[in-house]
């Protein structure tokens, strides 16, 4: 559940119960004023956590991870979420009109693998290798292309320098539509099998009424 529905989630069940026990409480067991409102504040915490705990069991429950795993990718996307940051600022500064349409797609490619891996965290483990080799080696060359592209000057060896690393970040980014490839694998197959299943239920409906038919014309 996305973790603001899930926050309404507990804090509309939690003071409802806070309420009903602090009521109970005070008219059931006649506890007086002080101790109601803390039954009142300890049955709110209650139940706020156990909606907290059962909305996290079935998150997990759903996407077949275990805590421990989710923590893991939780924590590298969010590691990866300030690289994507840095990425995309680096790429907003290069001084290179050419090259931006090229920029733009990378920056929508590499957004739509975080939002992939953050709505299905599973899928991070497809994603790995981007999320561990392709952004850094891409914030590397990108914040270095942006600050040799911004210098007044630029010589030979400045210009050479510059090809190469465009050329580099081309190829990274080709590796980049790969990464995206490999995380949706496994959605093409299945698509590829749906699809198979499909015609051959059209060829069996085809045959049926070519049997049909031909037992009318009889």
């Amino acid at each position: 559940m996305n973790p603001f529905l899930s926050f309404l989630l507990q804090i509309a069940i939690a003071f409802p119960a806070a309420f009903i026990a602090g009521l109970i409480s005070y008219f059931g067991f006649d506890a007086g004023w002080l101790i109601s409102s803390g039954v009142m504040v300890a049955g709110g915490v209650a139940a706020y956590k156990g909606v907290g705990l059962y909305t996290s069991s079935q998150f997990l429950k759903r996407h077949g991870l275990t805590g421990k795993e989710y923590r893991y990718i939780r924590q590298n996307l969010e590691e990866g979420k300030r690289k994507l940051n840095r990425l995309h600022k680096a790429l907003f500064s290069i001084k290179n009109f050419p090259s931006l349409k090229q920029r733009i797609d990378l920056m929508r490619i590499t957004k739509k693998i975080y939002k992939m891996t953050k709505d299905e965290p599973k899928r991070f483990y497809k994603a790995e290798r981007f999320y561990f080799s392709h952004l850094d080696s891409l914030i590397e060359l990108a914040e270095k292309y942006a600050f040799l592209s911004s210098q007044p000057t630029r010589n030979t060896e400045i210009q050479l320098k510059l090809h190469e690393t465009q050329r580099t970040l081309d190829e990274l980014a080709d590796a980049v539509e790969q990464d995206l490839y490999h995380i949706i694998r496994d959605d093409i197959d299945h698509l590829d099998f749906e699809i198979d299943v499909a015609k051959q239920a059209i060829e069996m409906n085809k045959g049926k009424k070519l049997i049909e038919d031909h037992r009318r014309l009889k």
